[in-house]
């Protein structure tokens, strides 16, 4: 396990030190834990309520979750914007309810009959730019309530088609047994991508219908999971990436002068820096990380502010 740097918190048999700034934590998550389970666990490790995730993990799925410790909860919402990498398994030849193993299997056809030259184009028409419906079992809100608990109400909501990039979706390996087809494969795509509805997809262009048995996230921007631990590590010795080493390996950086810094924490604009829109991490002299800026309208204003 790497060894922290300043501003960490560690502990050992389970007890935690706080710090005042926070981190993030980058979880290796377990199957049949959903994200919050995983969330409640770290609040525990590090004494505090103020924990939040980026990007939600299915129960079924594994992998690297990002979680986020005091103000280093306020970086999230801009962490969830970044691309990230899975490995999975798609079964195509069966339906479920919920487009995964979870769910119960709504109806079976044959995928005996598809050609690897059919599967690889299909798979290919899924790439770039793209329009996917959420799952109907998804925590899409809808009217104030997640689509998934209308579903198990069963009221399962209309869902609109979204835009997402699949960056890539490669084909590594096909098992056929009888009339399924397990595709191994790993996705690169943006947030907001569902792979189950990837699964879906790929088995209705082919006519057979599909859903997805395996998930594992091996990548959050720049958080891999060869840098994630276990739960149980973390119970063992608990560590956070210090909130201005996370942000440094997450955005762009600019560095502020001491007047810089002191109109920023105070919520001030300053002029557009040369990184264009999108969050930017502003740091004081001495390396104090003040805020994350986005240029807009020639100025650069703050997205969130950290220094006191």
């Amino acid at each position: 396990m790497t060894s922290g740097g300043p501003g960490e918190s560690r502990a050992a048999g389970g007890s935690s030190r706080r710090v005042s700034t926070g981190g993030l934590v980058i979880v290796d998550k377990p199957p049949h834990l959903t994200s919050h389970d995983v969330v409640g666990r770290i609040r525990r490790l590090a004494g505090t309520r103020r924990v939040g995730h980026a990007g939600t993990l299915d129960p079924m799925a594994t992998g690297v979750l990002v979680i986020g410790v005091d103000k280093a909860t306020r970086l999230l919402g801009h962490l969830a914007l970044t691309e990230k990498e899975y490995s999975a398994t798609m079964r195509l030849g069966q339906v479920t309810d919920t487009d995964d193993a979870d769910g119960e299997t709504v109806a079976e056809t044959s995928a005996a009959g598809v050609t690897d030259a059919a599967l690889h184009a299909a798979a290919a028409a899924l790439t770039g730019e793209i329009r996917q419906v959420p799952p109907g079992f998804s925590a899409v809100k809808v009217g104030g309530k997640r689509a998934y608990r209308l579903a198990r109400e069963g009221a399962a909501p209309q869902l609109a088609a979204r835009t997402v990039i699949v960056r890539a979706l490669d084909i590594l390996a096909v098992h056929r047994s009888g009339g399924l087809l397990d595709v191994d494969v790993t996705v690169t795509c943006s947030s907001g991508t569902y792979i189950r509805a990837l699964a879906r997809d790929l088995g209705a262009a082919l006519g057979v219908g599909g859903h997805l048995t395996a998930l594992r996230r091996t990548r959050v921007g720049p958080y891999e999971i060869g840098s994630a631990c276990t739960l149980d590590q973390l119970a063992a010795a608990f560590y956070m990436i210090p909130l201005a080493d996370a942000a440094a390996a997450a955005f762009p950086r600019r560095d502020l002068t001491a007047e810089e810094a002191r109109l920023v924490a105070h919520g001030g604009r300053l002029s557009a820096g040369a990184a264009g829109p999108g969050p930017v991490a502003a740091f004081g002299p001495g390396g104090v990380l003040i805020a994350l800026l986005t240029d807009e309208a020639g100025q650069a204003r703050p997205l969130a502010v950290f220094a006191p």
